[in-house]
């Protein structure tokens, strides 16, 4: 018994970050300009539009749920604007790679 939960619970863990690597690539190519690399922010960027950048691996960000993450690429959220151009898919991805991001 202790064995098939361990499995499930390793199953499970996959799924959620099935889309990691192309999370990533839409992440470099999308996000990464303000963002940085891994999710630091930019200080530069957060300067001049004067707002605060928490680190997307932040405890701030880490506890926000998928949707909420969703909602802020899709919405924006601030002086940030929506990332456009991007399906359903691309978008789970890019939750999928911020969860990596966990400091």
């Amino acid at each position: 018994m202790k064995i098939t939960a361990v499995a499930f619970f390793l199953f499970a863990a996959s799924l959620a970050y099935a889309g990691a690597p192309e999370g990533k690539a839409v992440f470099a190519a999308k996000c990464q300009a303000c963002h940085g690399a891994n999710g630091e922010g930019k200080a530069s960027i957060a300067k001049m539009f004067n707002v605060t950048m928490h680190p997307l691996g932040s405890k701030e960000i880490q506890s926000m749920s998928d949707a909420d993450i969703k909602k802020v690429v899709t919405e924006g959220h601030g002086k940030m604007k929506p990332v456009t151009g991007l399906d359903d898919k691309q978008v789970a991805d890019v939750v999928a790679f911020v969860r990596t991001l966990k400091e």
